[in-house]
């Protein structure tokens, strides 16, 4: 491995130096032998960025991603780690499913891929899968969702919840109630709905499953995390657990942060998302909530899929977008660079939490000499008409397509190795 000597680097708190990495980690600069070197001056230094949601579509559906080309799209955008979700074919709900994931991103990933395990056998929500088993694999699984479908019977909600908290691990759940947002439900529930003839998903059948779920977590006194917050009755209803002390995290993605409800009135299926996009009042709420802390971090939702899979009719195109690219860049535009976060709060938001949602202790990290090289370098003022065609993934359902946004990553580093490089 080549040493790395990163020269006038600024770093989130504005400190300005040199950076040695060797050996996967960062080091006194005089200890470098033949050091390739990186011109770092007017550029931000910050620890990998780490998502919480990212789904790499392998093994079942190599033909919309895979962890190789998952992960290459995550060091574009700066990040260094992915949490992977279990929906896969088949699905991540044995020790052996989540092994196998474990070691196919050991031999072709671009930046660490952290397992997560399914909490009901099959994602059918009837049967605890073997969470258990696959906290003691060799992939160490310490968080369990069963995203894109809600955990709806709350008996088993409670089971998997107290048999997490005897290893420390996470529930981290898709809040849909079924009954009110139905699977046929693609656009937010408004006038918009209504004039396009779209089944409506109505922000209260999120919001009631974030009610229900904090006080099971509360009287299990175990960890839950919300994923994809998209309403302000669900900012409410956070607000009022982390006051009372529960253990509960929260997640925004970037494009419920920047793109809006009125969207959808194209009919262009690259909008179809599921939680659906949301009007302005919402968009403000969970803005606030990112800035404030109530929700703690961004998860992309990154979901590819194959041009097949969208070229339907709105209400029957599968639903998801595109998001490792733009994340940064989106959350750049909406709040740093309006004054809402400032750059060691983004750390927190995009590097720090996601990381200590796993309990990882390689990612988040300070940087410092002696731990993780972990890195991204930030061009504060780079920008860029966003290209679908230029993304690393397969897919190419990016919503971002056309935009002008910041472009600001230009080189990320995991474990002391040059993942991307502009």
């Amino acid at each position: 491995m080549t040493d790395l000597l990163i020269t006038a680097a600024t770093l989130a708190a504005g400190t300005r130096g040199d950076l040695g990495i060797s050996g996967g980690r960062f080091v006194d600069v005089g200890q470098l032998t033949r050091p390739q070197r990186i011109d770092a001056d007017g550029l931000r230094a910050l620890p990998g960025l780490v998502d919480s949601h990212t789904h790499l579509r392998e093994p079942g559906r190599e033909d919309a991603e895979t962890v190789a080309t998952g992960t290459l799209a995550a060091a574009r955008g700066g990040y260094t780690a992915v949490h992977a979700m279990a929906n896969n074919s088949p699905v991540t709900d044995t020790a052996e499913a989540a092994d196998y994931l474990h070691e196919l991103a050991s031999r072709t990933a671009s930046a660490e891929v952290i397992v997560v395990g399914s909490v009901t056998k099959g994602l059918a929500g009837e049967e605890l899968a073997e969470l258990g088993l696959m906290n003691a694999s060799t992939a160490g699984v310490t968080m369990f969702s069963d995203d894109g479908r809600c955990v709806m019977d709350s008996l088993m909600m409670r089971r998997a919840l107290t048999y997490v908290r005897t290893f420390g691990g996470v529930i981290a759940q898709h809040s849909q109630d079924s009954r009110l947002a139905g699977p046929g439900a693609c656009c937010h529930e408004s006038e918009i709905s209504g004039r396009l003839g779209l089944p409506g998903w109505p922000a209260v059948a999120e919001s009631v499953i974030v009610a229900r779920d904090v006080q099971i977590a509360e009287m299990c006194q175990s960890r839950l995390h919300v994923c994809h917050v998209s309403t302000a009755e669900s900012v409410d209803v956070l607000r009022w657990a982390k006051a009372r002390g529960i253990q509960v995290t929260a997640e925004v993605t970037p494009h419920h942060l920047y793109l809006a409800t009125a969207e959808v009135e194209s009919y262009d299926t690259t909008f179809k998302v599921n939680p659906p996009l949301r009007t302005d009042e919402h968009i403000e709420a969970i803005t606030e909530a990112l800035a404030d802390g109530t929700i703690d971090m961004v998860g992309t939702d990154h979901a590819p899929h194959a041009s097949e899979d969208k070229d339907h009719p709105f209400d029957v195109a599968l639903p998801g977008m595109l998001g490792l690219e733009q994340s940064l860049a989106v959350v750049m535009e909406r709040l740093l660079n309006t004054g809402r976060l400032d750059w060691p709060t983004l750390v927190q938001r995009m590097s720090i939490a996601p990381a200590t949602l796993s309990g990882s202790r390689r990612q988040g990290r300070p940087i410092a000499i002696g731990e993780p090289a972990n890195l991204v370098l930030v061009d504060p003022s780079a920008r860029a008409v966003v290209d679908r065609d230029a993304s690393a993934s397969r897919s190419r359902n990016n919503p971002y397509h056309g935009r002008d946004l910041p472009d600001p990553v230009v080189a990320t580093i995991w474990a002391g190795r040059i993942t991307h490089q502009r």
